[in-house]
């Protein structure tokens, strides 16, 4: 698939679950931070995936909470079950990104129609009730291992993203 197809399709996926999610906001109503991994300071809340549309794409949310006094880096996300980039939109524009500032004393967050993260390639289509595994991996802390819940297409947040 050429590049100009894929990231066609890419942008075709997140503006399905844009439209299907809206501008949303965090829920933790499970009272989990979606986080079983360790890092200095850093913590991971909120995190879900709209059911996606497409079988092999799909979009991720979640907000990483750094109350230390230095800055930490997001430089990539991993998981067994597809490839993973991260994106900013800007101005309607995705744009994949290497890596994304986590501020201190505060919060890099993961939201519709903002930063994301976009799955692909995956090896099976993710099903509402499910979680998707992936590790958050940062230039000075510790890899995190979040388990992404599976919401529905409509799930709207209550707070936070």
């Amino acid at each position: 698939m050429s590049a100009t197809a894929l990231a066609g399709a890419g942008a075709l996926a997140l503006v399905g679950a844009v439209v299907l999610v809206g501008c949303s906001v965090s829920d933790s109503s499970d009272g989990s931070d979606g986080s079983d991994g360790s890092a200095k300071d850093l913590t991971v809340s909120g995190a879900y995936i709209p059911q996606p549309v497409s079988a092999d794409m799909a979009a991720g949310f979640l907000t990483i909470s750094n109350p230390g006094s230095s800055q930490d880096e997001l430089t990539s996300v991993t998981s067994d079950d597809g490839d993973i980039t991260m994106h900013e939109t800007k101005g309607g524009t995705m744009e994949e990104v290497s890596r994304l500032p986590v501020p201190a004393h505060g919060q890099l967050v993961f939201k519709s129609g903002a930063n994301h993260l976009m799955f692909d390639k995956l090896k099976r289509k993710p099903e509402q009730g499910q979680t998707i595994t992936v590790e958050l991996h940062f230039a000075q802390s510790d890899p995190v291992v979040v388990k992404m819940p599976v919401k529905s297409a409509t799930y709207v947040p209550k707070t936070g993203h």
